[in-house]
């Protein structure tokens, strides 16, 4: 899985939730959040399942604080992987 920060018009932020293994094509969206808010984003991540949040194994993830926190609070068995081009 992948999740990042975009902003999409005037400021608005959200954040984007993917599945690496679709490859851009049907499945890959799994939540698109308006805000970046690490207990909103979470709390919709939680509507997932338990069981299918924890097969996650791997998360990419920028350096964000608030993404880390989402991702320790919503897939707790994946590991979190930085993804170097988003290193300044």
């Amino acid at each position: 899985m992948s999740i990042g920060e975009t902003a999409l018009s005037q400021g608005e932020l959200y954040t984007v939730v993917t599945n690496k293994a679709a490859k851009g094509r049907k499945g890959c969206l799994v939540a698109m959040v308006k805000d970046t808010d690490s207990e909103k984003v979470s709390s919709v991540l939680r509507r997932i399942p338990k069981g299918k949040r924890d097969r996650v194994r791997e998360v990419t993830l920028d350096m964000a604080a608030s993404m880390e926190k989402i991702v320790s609070r919503c897939f707790p068995k994946a590991a979190a992987v930085t993804d170097r081009f988003h290193v300044r």
